[in-house]
């Protein structure tokens, strides 16, 4: 079965919204089911869009991880477009007062630490704030939504909240944004008007690569399914002195250095016999971001069964095995953005647990009974249950 994105089906509405002037928060990589770009779509069929709004990486998809976007104009569209993520990553009121209703279509990945899902909660804040109807249109979330899938830790809101994870919730949280939306609206947001123009014909059960024909990227490190399956867990690796891949082209599926004994370490690995995952050894040299123009000795991670991979536990259980066997040379890493210039507790922020650093500290055994709990997310699946709608 065809699946209908929210914005396929917002599509067909067009006659209730031409007496509105409308925002629309978006980028590149939020498509139609025949990818033709949303906001070119939605303008052809006769929304009266006046403005855009974009999140990190610009309305373009290309700008660096962390670093600040410009507002502009669009070449596409030729429509103006006010960043959130620049001097500003909420809209203004000067931003909505010439517009009746916010439409937000955004692509995800899945994972508690992209930032796409923030901006969201931003713009919510904003249109209740400035009382303006929003309008979400949802997407499918391409690690599936199967909660029991789901990983922790839950995010310590009171000491590790930050842009990459502000409220409660897992690191996989195996949900859609319109799922989330409207959790947050009855929990946090009671005066928001939203509507959330759901997805046909997705199931639960399913990944991208079993309803999207080709994955498109999402970001300049986000370029395939397979690097969005395994970000939860690789891109923890941006708080430590291991390169996750990017500047490479296969970002997110590598991981290494210099120094690393890539064959040692793909011995070990392999024999926890992880469900779902296997890797080899591989060389790699980035072209930017951690030892740019450096040979890399690394390991490739292949997902084999997508049902079973736990990518948040094979992350964390990776970097354990190279802070064991590499103490020498490994180092945690601040890691400044736009949002966290000094980089500082970068670990923290991305786990969602502070002081997440010393858990490494244990011996092996007890740091995988200490991740058997952390990981856990009965709670949260109690939680979500009334809210989700496939």
């Amino acid at each position: 079965m065809t699946v209908r994105l929210g914005v396929d089906v917002f599509l067909k509405q067009v006659a209730v919204y031409q007496d509105q002037r409308l925002a629309l928060v978006t980028n590149q990589a939020a498509i139609t089911n025949t990818y033709t770009p949303s906001r070119q779509a939605l303008l052809q069929a006769g929304f009266p869009i006046v403005k855009l709004l974009s999140p990190e990486h610009g309305l373009d998809t290309i700008g660096e991880d962390g670093k600040p976007m410009c507002n502009g104009i669009d070449p596409l569209t030729g429509l103006p477009i006010s960043s959130l993520y620049g001097d500003k990553l909420r809209p203004t009121a000067d931003d909505l007062a010439d517009v009746e209703t916010v439409i937000v279509d955004l692509p995800d990945v899945g994972c508690r630490f992209y930032t796409y899902l923030w901006t969201l909660t931003q713009v919510m804040e904003a249109c209740a704030s400035h009382q303006k109807p929003l309008i979400l249109l949802d997407r499918p979330n391409p690690l599936s939504g199967r909660l029991d899938l789901a990983e922790g830790p839950l995010l310590d809101e009171a000491h590790c909240s930050s842009f990459i994870g502000r409220w409660r919730m897992p690191l996989r949280h195996s949900c859609t944004f319109g799922e989330l939306a409207i959790f947050w609206q009855q929990e946090r947001l009671p005066t928001l008007t939203l509507t959330v123009v759901r997805v046909e014909g997705w199931q639960r059960n399913q990944f991208a690569t079993d309803w999207q024909p080709s994955f498109v990227p999402t970001s300049p490190a986000m370029i395939s399914a397979e690097a969005a399956l395994l970000y939860p867990g690789l891109g923890l690796l941006e708080a430590t002195n291991l390169s996750e891949g990017r500047g490479t082209p296969t970002p997110f599926r590598v991981a290494g250095a210099p120094w690393l004994d890539a064959g040692k370490l793909v011995a070990i690995f392999n024999e926890t016999s992880l469900p779902g995952v296997v890797a080899r050894a591989v060389t790699f040299v980035p072209q930017s971001s951690k030892y740019a123009g450096q040979l890399c000795q690394g390991l490739m991670f292949h997902v084999l069964h997508q049902q079973g991979f736990r990518p948040v536990l094979t992350g964390l259980l990776f970097i354990k095995l190279v802070y064991d066997t590499h103490f020498e040379h490994f180092r945690w890493n601040c890691y400044p953005t736009h949002v966290n210039p000094t980089g500082r507790h970068h670990m923290d922020k991305l786990l969602g647990v502070p002081n997440a650093e010393e858990l490494f500290c244990q011996p092996l055994p007890e740091f995988t009974k200490t991740l058997h709990i952390l990981l856990r997310c009965e709670a949260w699946m109690d939680s979500m249950k009334p809210y989700l709608f496939y």
